[in-house]
């Protein structure tokens, strides 16, 4: 899909996007046409459906209705009395129609049918595959007579739902004809139960309670749907079963209910002659059946009617929206194809402006070299700026070209001054610090008082604190620090400087340095770079623990390794720390407070020095500083130091006790004639630096 995306044109998607609408309406007209004629067809085909699966279901039924009754009587009668031949031949007669029932399902075109009417006749195919069961329970007596006609009804009535199935309409008056047909189908049913209740009453010579009462409830229901669903029946119909209410027949059958309504359960063994009642109903369970089947066919056949004038309606109706649809895409393609000539047009100028224009004004915006906004976004042709709404877009691309550079030119301007004055501010800042340092250096050689000798010394330890900061300052405006020295400076005089530019110096460890020297140009810049972190490393670890320095030479250079005892650095702020120290101009000040290492960063890329951050032996992190041949240089060492450690420790370091007098070799970035302190062996006075 990606793929497809980049590489289709400017047209193609246009022409997609008019295509996909017209496809969807084909979609939906060819899902409409498909459901209406579904439907329809399903109506035509319901008479021939009816015929070939409906009637052989139809047949099993009545035939387990007649076993039903013959099961009843077996069971009613004495074991002595009862003759299971009878009973016997209605089996085999059962299962013949059963048997025609399975062949019609098995070698029909089920093709025809829907999921919903496949399903009931599986479930009646396995529905009379229970009956042998049963058969063998009632051969062996082992159920009683009425036990067995609820097993038999059971049997029956997944009958009831394939006849729904089959005879089922669409909505409206043809499906209310079906329903009324379907329940009417119950009435035969009904007199079929009736059959086999007073079958067993005879056999048995009477009724129980419960037993009469599922008798009389069974009348009573086939007389209450005859009531109410005939009259709903359509005028041929009801005709005809109003015609066989009248006759001898359905008289018969009412009189012999009553007989059994008013005998009660002693008497209904008694109540209906048995001849007689067997002549009846079973004349009566023809009669319903052959009234249920004609209004079946009759319903079939108003459906067949009905179908095929809507099916007409459909086709006039799907022929007509088959050819608007061809000609609603004949005319979009059409249009889209005008329209895409001039959006191509329109692309081009865009893809001009973002590819070569507006990158060119942005890297001469960087450089600082002029830029004319008019002159770098000149408008498009006069053909792609007419009156409709591409023209519209391409006056408004226009402007929002011109927009974007004058904003670009804008912005870089605001930068720039905004710089400049931020540098001026921290020049200004860097001024008063080195005046203050050279007013307290001279306060401190004009008094001999220990107490207030260690309080000069702590102003002048917060003073040197406030030089660094100053000088991140302008190293984050873009420029240098302007201290600059004549020679070089001793590596020990370096690090003991850049320990006494943090606040918790005496918690650094400093090891004796070899006789090795910074490079005039990089003092500043190392000195700095090493006192950033060296405040990481005691500002991210416990105050009782120290700050390990260890060195050592590596290939065309040295390295400086800062050891902490804290908690040390998950992957993610290790891979944020790793991003700014190794490109520092993509950091972001206004996503990290952190200014310390984008410094670092910075004064590493100016001098190639190499910074990394791994993991402590104790535990904490390690800094890694490897200071390159460039930045080294030959030194000889002045008086009889010679040591960063030295220093440190005559200053107040790690085992000194506090700052008390300061040594030779600690501040190189003060005025240049003073070290830590004049009492102490230190390195002698360092050559004053040239910068401000």
């Amino acid at each position: 899909m990606r793929r497809f995306r980049r590489t289709t044109t400017v047209r193609a998607r246009i022409v997609a996007l008019a295509l996909a609408p017209a496809v969807a309406l084909m979609a939906l007209w060819g899902f409409a046409m498909v459901s209406v004629t579904g439907e329809l067809r399903a109506l035509i085909r319901l008479q021939g459906v009816y015929v070939d699966y409906g009637s052989p279901v139809d047949t099993a039924i009545g035939q387990i209705q007649i076993e039903r009754r013959m099961s009843a009587a077996y069971l009613g009668t004495p074991r002595e009395r009862a003759d299971p031949g009878g009973l016997l031949a209605q089996q085999r007669r059962t299962d013949r129609a059963v048997a025609r029932m399975r062949h019609a399902l098995a070698s029909g075109d089920l093709g025809r049918l829907t999921a919903r009417q496949r399903r009931t006749l599986d479930t009646m195919t396995a529905a009379t595959g229970k009956l042998d069961g049963l058969r063998q329970e009632v051969l062996e007596r082992r159920l009683t007579w009425d036990g067995a006609v609820t097993a038999y009804s059971a049997l029956v009535e997944p009958g009831f739902a394939v006849e729904s199935a089959l005879t089922a309409l669409q909505a409206g008056q043809l499906a209310r004809e079906s329903q009324t047909v379907i329940e009417l189908v119950r009435v035969r049913e009904f007199v079929s139960r009736e059959d086999a209740l007073v079958a067993g009453a005879r056999a048995e010579g009477g009724l129980t309670d419960r037993q009469y009462d599922t008798l009389t409830a069974t009348i009573e229901d086939r007389r209450v749907f005859e009531r109410t669903y005939v009259p709903d029946l359509p005028a041929p119909a009801r005709a005809r079963f109003e015609q066989f209410q009248r006759g001898d027949l359905h008289r018969s059958l009412v009189r012999g209910e009553d007989a059994l309504l008013r005998a009660g359960p002693a008497g209904s063994g008694k109540a209906v002659a048995a001849d007689t009642w067997r002549t009846v109903t079973d004349r009566a369970v023809l009669r319903y059946r052959e009234l249920c089947v004609a209004a079946a066919k009759d319903s079939a056949a108003r459906g067949r009617t009905f179908a095929y004038a809507e099916l007409t309606k459909a086709a006039v109706v799907g022929v007509a929206g088959l050819a608007a649809v061809a000609l609603s895409l004949w005319l979009a393609v059409r249009g889209a194809r005008r329209v895409s000539r001039r959006l191509e047009r329109l692309r081009d100028a865009a893809d001009l402006l973002s590819t070569r224009q507006l990158p060119d004004v942005m890297r001469r915006l960087s450089a600082g070299e002029p830029v004319d906004a008019a002159a770098e976004a000149p408008p498009l042709a006069a053909d792609d700026v007419r009156d409709d709404e591409i023209g519209q877009v391409g006056r408004s691309f226009n402007a929002a070209r011109l927009a974007a550079v004058e904003a670009a030119v804008t912005q870089a301007t605001l930068r720039r001054g905004l710089f400049a004055v931020l540098l001026n501010i921290a020049r200004r800042n860097q001024a008063l610090v080195h005046r203050q340092l050279k007013l307290v250096d001279t306060l401190e050689r004009s008094t001999e008082d220990p107490e207030l000798l260690r309080h000069l010394f702590l102003i002048d330890h917060l003073t040197t604190r406030m030089r660094r900061h100053a000088e991140s300052l302008i190293i984050l405006s873009g420029a240098t620090p302007g201290r600059r020295w004549r020679g070089p400076v001793p590596l020990a005089d370096v690090v003991a400087s850049a320990v006494s530019e943090i606040e918790a110096y005496e918690r650094v460890v400093v090891p004796p340095l070899p006789d090795l020297g910074i490079a005039a140009d990089a003092v500043a810049d190392v000195v700095h770079l090493v006192a950033e972190l060296l405040e990481n490393a005691t500002a991210f670890s416990p105050p009782h623990t120290e700050v390990t320095i260890r060195t050592g030479r590596v290939g065309d250079g040295f390295v400086l390794e800062i050891d902490d005892r804290g908690l040390g650095l998950d992957a993610t702020h290790r891979e944020e720390a790793r991003r700014t120290l190794t490109d520092p101009d993509a950091f972001d000040p206004t996503r990290h407070d952190r200014l310390g290492l984008y410094v670092v960063g910075r004064l590493a890329a100016r001098h190639g020095i190499g910074v990394s951050l791994g993991d402590s032996p104790y535990g904490g992190t390690t800094a890694v500083v490897v200071l390159p041949a460039a930045v080294l240089a030959e030194v000889e060492l002045v008086g009889t130091a010679g040591t960063g450690a030295r220093a440190i420790q005559e200053a107040g370091g790690p085992h000194g006790g506090g700052p008390g007098t300061r040594g030779g070799g600690g501040d190189v970035g003060g005025d240049g004639d003073s070290g830590w302190g004049g009492s102490g062996g230190g390195g002698g006075p360092l050559p004053p630096p040239t910068g401000p």
